[in-house]
């Protein structure tokens, strides 16, 4: 059984963290703290709703260019997800590429990703696995450097780059390409700018699972920073707002109320909207500058027939 690195935020660090959030105007929740191990599990219930086209759009996308994308990571390439989840976009690559060395997912989700380690670790004997919980946007000094591997492969699906604001995506993608190395390369899910009546349902589905994930950050700050959230006064939202170019997701307040997180008072007003996440969508060539911004170069770009989805191929622009 693999041995689980734990790099995980301290609490401490969670309550400066939001309120530091809610210290903000408009007020934010940082979203990283969505992903407990429950709200890791409602994100894997929205994956495979209906509405929600991302997923099997970009499964179906790997699927069909399996074959090129193999060619691309090259053999006995060292396979690193930050923000694995439940793993298994990386199963199904691992079982596509050529030996590949090993395997190092990277999750908040404790329990989760324990989970993925061992089913990897079984289905892959021969590929070393190294599971680190952490936030992967933190500043971590990863166990991999003893690792054996011909190249770093960075594989980020999910369209997860698009939870970032522009700028923030830029330095994220820089991080990445620094993981990388020069000779390795980035594999990440970019979603496409597409019509509202599309994008919206995906992320305010008529289940209300949405909903319940975005509220799972309040039932979490409850339990574990003996916060006092009334979740029945909170509801949820998610346009797309287009001239932005990203959903806006967000819980609002039903009515005026205060709430207490560690003995610290926050207001709401009637009306108020806490930002959870945002999901930018991009075109290719949007996503090419602002890859080219980080010092990436945009290699390959598969879609889908629909273009709703793309998966691309990134390297370090060669100085």
């Amino acid at each position: 059984m693999p041995q689980v690195h734990d790099l995980a935020p301290e609490t401490e660090q969670m309550r400066r963290d939001v309120l530091a959030g809610l210290g903000r105007t408009p007020k934010r929740f940082p979203s990283q703290y969505l992903y407990d191990d429950r709200g890791a599990r409602l994100f894997e219930q929205i994956c495979e709703l209906d509405e929600y086209y991302l997923t099997r759009t970009e499964r179906a996308i790997m699927a069909e260019n399996a074959a090129d994308i193999r060619r691309c990571l090259g053999p006995r390439a060292l396979l690193i997800e930050p923000g694995s989840g439940a793993g298994d976009k990386a199963r199904a690559l691992l079982a596509s590429m050529h030996e590949p060395a090993a395997y190092v997912p990277i999750d908040v989700a404790g329990e989760q990703l324990a989970e993925v380690a061992a089913h990897v670790d079984h289905a892959f004997p021969d590929v070393e696995v190294v599971p680190v919980c952490a936030d992967f946007t933190a500043d971590h000094d990863l166990p991999v450097d003893h690792l054996e591997g011909d190249r770093r492969v960075v594989f980020f699906p999910g369209s997860t780059v698009g939870n970032f604001e522009p700028p923030e995506a830029c330095d994220l993608l820089g991080q990445l390409g620094d993981l990388a190395g020069d000779d390795g390369g980035i594999l990440i899910g970019v979603d496409l700018k597409k019509d509202r009546r599309k994008v919206e349902p995906a992320y305010d589905d008529p289940q209300g699972v949405s909903a319940e994930f975005a509220r799972n950050i309040l039932v979490r700050l409850n339990r574990e920073l003996d916060a006092d959230f009334d979740l029945e006064q909170f509801g949820y939202e998610a346009p797309y707002n287009e001239s932005a170019g990203r959903i806006e997701m967000a819980l609002v307040s039903r009515r005026g109320q205060v709430a207490r997180i560690d003995g610290a008072p926050v207001a709401f007003e009637a009306g108020e909207r806490i930002g959870t996440e945002y999901s930018y969508k991009y075109t290719p060539d949007e996503f090419a500058a602002l890859s080219a911004e980080a010092g990436l170069t945009v290699g390959t770009v598969w879609t889908d027939p629909d273009d709703l989805f793309s998966v691309q191929y990134l390297t370090p622009t060669k100085r």
